[in-house]
């Protein structure tokens, strides 16, 4: 019997570089490395299994929607996204970094009566994150840049990703408070889940058990 086709979305960038040796130990390499090439679209060695490179913030809709069968994104994204249409069975713990407020250094996290007003592009997590607090906020969504918010008095604080921190000190400002840790999970189609069960379940484990390995 023929196995089922499967597409795997996976996040351009950081998230592709250490999603493709995880991959690799998994058994499914592409024919093409995708971190040389423009196309978006890689048959691998696995003759059903093939893989689509897109922007981070595509895949949750890509894998929702059924255009491809599984995915790899970043917690954020998957948080900004909302619970739809969507698995997440497992994390990869690929590309970890932290979700923080951040700010000048004396910068404080209540208003004291005023609104905040908070700059970034992770919308539902940070209003999450201040209603958990008690404050209310004024969200003012940026894509790049979040730095300068507070240095050129757009925002008070930011919400961001930090890794190293190194960019925030080089631009005076600190981690004020932690919203979440971030890592890359895998994805699944509920309507795949149910067509393809049988090869999404052995992909899964062969990834969980890869992922036991290197942890």
């Amino acid at each position: 019997m023929t196995t089922p086709a499967l597409n795997i979305a996976v996040s351009k960038g950081r998230i592709l570089e250490q999603a493709l040796p995880l991959l690799a130990a998994a058994g499914i390499e592409p024919d093409t490395d995708p971190l040389d090439s423009r196309k978006l679209r890689f048959a691998t060695n696995l003759a059903h299994v093939s893989l689509t490179v897109i922007r981070a913030s595509d895949v949750p809709t890509f894998v929702e929607y059924g255009a491809a069968d599984l995915g790899i994104a970043g917690k954020d994204v998957l948080v900004e996204h909302g619970e739809r249409e969507l698995y997440e069975p497992l994390d990869l713990g690929i590309a970890r970094c932290r979700m923080m407020v951040a700010g000048k250094p004396d910068a404080r996290l209540t208003g004291n009566g005023r609104r905040l007003r908070v700059a970034t592009k992770y919308l539902h997590a940070t209003s999450g994150f201040f209603a958990a607090r008690g404050e209310q906020v004024e969200m003012i969504k940026l894509y790049g840049s979040m730095e300068l918010a507070p240095l050129v008095g757009l925002a008070d604080l930011i919400v961001d990703l930090v890794d190293s921190g190194r960019t925030l000190e080089a631009n005076g400002l600190a981690p004020l408070a932690h919203v979440a840790d971030i890592s890359s999970r895998l994805i699944v189609n509920k309507a795949s889940m149910k067509m393809k069960n049988a090869p999404i379940r052995e992909l899964m484990q062969v990834l969980e058990t890869t992922v036991g390995r290197k942890n």
